[in-house]
């Protein structure tokens, strides 16, 4: 269960086969290993933005900024596998010093091994952890072995950056006014608002109102709470704000939203198949 963008995910291993849409840049402990099992997206990492096609891998390691675009009309599908790095105590070290030197290993030079990890996993989910746990771990081996690595310092992102996406990652859930912000993080609110708009292509407030909704359309996804308390739950100011930002991104309400998830989860949308 997904639920958070700056977090220690207590359950270990979460895997989700999704649609991929635009994700702000943010940032959390967990290891994200992603494949695209249709169309194409966009994984930004730092200040770089990599292309996607079907079949590709991908990997961002523990605390590395990183966003998502989706270009097109057409259909994607994408894995996500998120796993905690305790859970890989002798890759732990590893993990939060280095990063991938280029995050992207292309369809033709993946691994079969990686491939049918994933396959795997998506199937078996969080119902069996010592296997999930043993997926996730022949993945890793075949990420230090085939890709370079770099120090994580050296990806490209400053310190007002880095401190703003963990600040409204931290902090999205409850009142958060550009003010507020820039006093806490010792800055000028017209030097914070030049970095958002530079930086993240929008003002300050439609970066936050993003984080918020992609943690509530993985609310609406994973439990039955009631749209009212994911509203308050989300730092939204009022249901109709609510209503009327998740329409403008996801052309529907959120009630509607998890209708199409159910109806999906009932079998009568099919999800495809991964790899070849």
């Amino acid at each position: 269960m997904l639920l958070a963008y700056y977090e220690n995910r207590s359950e270990g291993i979460s895997v989700e086969w999704k649609k991929t849409v635009h994700v702000p840049p943010h940032l959390h402990e967990a290891i994200e290993i992603v494949y695209v099992t249709e169309g194409t997206i966009a994984l930004g990492v730092g200040q770089e933005l990599y292309h996607m096609d079907t079949g590709d891998f991908a990997i961002v390691f523990p605390n590395v900024i990183h966003h998502y675009q989706a270009f097109g009309i057409g259909k994607n599908k994408t894995v996500y596998l998120y796993v905690e790095p305790s859970l890989l105590p002798s890759y732990y070290a590893e993990l939060q010093k280095y990063s991938p030197a280029y995050p992207i290993i292309k369809k033709e030079n993946v691994h079969i091994e990686i491939v049918n990890a994933l396959k795997a996993l998506v199937h078996t989910g969080e119902n069996s952890p010592m296997l999930v746990q043993a997926y996730a771990q022949m993945i890793l081996a075949h990420v230090f072995s085939e890709m370079p690595m770099i120090d994580k310092k050296s990806i490209g992102s400053d310190d007002l950056i880095y401190n703003a996406v963990e600040y409204v990652a931290k902090n999205f859930q409850n009142e958060i006014t550009l003010e507020k912000m820039a006093y806490e993080l010792g800055v000028s609110k017209y030097v914070l608002s030049r970095m958002f708009a530079k930086t993240f292509h929008c003002n300050f407030k439609k970066y936050v109102n993003g984080i918020r909704l992609n943690y509530a359309s993985t609310i609406l996804e994973n439990s039955q709470d009631s749209i009212t308390n994911i509203c308050l739950d989300c730092g939204f100011e009022s249901q109709r704000t609510f209503n009327r930002v998740f329409k403008e991104r996801y052309k529907m309400t959120p009630r509607e939203y998890r209708k199409r998830k159910l109806f999906i989860e009932n079998g009568k949308e099919t999800e495809g198949d991964i790899g070849n």
